[in-house]
């Protein structure tokens, strides 16, 4: 397999699912605003995974399309991270799951951006501006319940153990990434989580919350294997085009 098809299409899944998953709290947010924001969020992921998926059916040049990458894959075909499966849970859970998301992804998308690819290099100028909006907004409200009630404080706390053990996968490698690295096509992974745990570890210390002490990680992401959760995502992500092959919206 190309290894610049997988490369791309890992940053598409992600994507997708993460945009799929967020999508579930349309018109049940806490309050409309926050409704509004979580929906534009998922929105901007979903355009994110679409440009990627263009960009890998041109790389595998098999006459497939977009539609085709994100809808019509076997399970064990999506390169996704195990966080973007997870469920919302409440919403200090759903708002931090979003915030390690987005510091992943603005770091990506900054060193992406050097990239010699230019179609990469674009995407994620492109992408950048949406998610500076998503880590601002995410730790803003992490701030905010570390600092709020005892209620608000527990959840927060629980919402890192709930999560953190899945953050690792989001590093975890497709085969020859480290020689796209070595050509400059795509960011070293190893820098992108160094820079992830500094700038995690200096959030967390200004918002007062502890980082956990364990550095077990949850290993399967970006190699097929899923979580229990993926498959329901799937059923529903896929319905309609396996009811209604090849429908024209």
């Amino acid at each position: 397999m190309n290894p610049l098809f997988n490369y791309t299409l890992k940053l598409a899944d992600d994507t997708l699912i993460f945009g799929q998953r967020l999508g579930e709290l349309c018109g049940q947010g806490p309050y409309l605003e926050e409704d509004i924001a979580l929906t534009n969020i998922a929105l901007d992921y979903l355009g994110q995974s679409n440009n990627f998926y263009k960009y890998a059916a041109q790389i595998q040049d098999l006459g497939k399309t977009e539609d085709d990458l994100a809808f019509l894959r076997l399970e064990k075909e999506y390169l996704n991270c195990q966080l973007s499966e997870l469920p919302n849970g409440d919403y200090a859970n759903t708002i931090l799951k979003v915030y390690f998301f987005s510091v992943y992804q603005k770091i990506l998308y900054q060193e992406l951006m050097k990239s010699s690819d230019e179609q990469l290099s674009a995407i994620a100028e492109k992408s950048l501006k949406e998610v500076k909006y998503h880590y601002t907004h995410t730790s803003t409200w992490i701030k905010m319940f570390a600092g709020g009630t005892e209620e608000s404080k527990i959840r927060v706390k629980n919402a890192v153990e709930n999560l953190w053990e899945y953050t690792g996968g989001m590093f975890a490698e497709t085969p020859g990434e480290e020689d796209l690295a070595k050509l400059e096509i795509v960011p070293d992974g190893k820098h992108i989580h160094e820079v992830w745990t500094k700038t995690v570890t200096e959030d967390f210390k200004n918002f007062g919350i502890e980082i956990p002490e364990s550095d077990f990680m949850q290993k399967g992401s970006r190699t097929g294997y899923h979580t229990e959760y993926f498959g329901f995502i799937l059923c529903e992500l896929q319905f309609m085009q396996r009811t209604y092959p090849n429908c024209a919206w």
